[in-house]
């Protein structure tokens, strides 16, 4: 049955090419402008706290070649900040109650009441 499967290329018409083409390169564009934005964050990041530096005094600091955090310093943080996060929650039971609450009846809950009357029969 797999033998049995052909592909018509006659049916592909020159404006599915266009249209996959200029698909195709605009992901292509798109990844690579992502790419160079997301590269450029951590400059400009230290760019402001160059700044921020100069603006307190602080011309030492500033002039250094690194300012950014290594790995295992957010790695460090982001967990101590997970643990802080998580802990401001109080522990439930996880026991959950349901309880059926009879309803008086009313007349705006009957289907009949909603028909109008020329689908009432008599």
């Amino acid at each position: 049955m797999i033998a049995n499967i052909t592909f018509n290329f006659s049916a592909i018409d020159e404006f599915a090419v266009t249209l996959a083409i200029v698909g195709y390169l605009t992901v292509f564009a798109s990844l690579v402008l992502m790419f160079y934005i997301y590269s450029l964050i951590p400059k400009i990041i230290d760019i402001s706290v160059r700044q921020k530096l100069r603006k307190r005094g602080k011309h030492k600091i500033a002039e250094k070649e690194n300012l950014s955090i290594v790995g295992e310093e957010n790695a460090a943080i982001a967990m101590a900040l997970h643990l802080y996060f998580s802990e401001s929650h109080d522990e439930e039971s996880n026991i959950l109650t349901i309880k059926n609450v009879p309803r008086s009846y009313t007349p705006w809950s009957s289907r009949i009441y909603n028909l109008n009357e020329y689908y009432r029969r008599p």
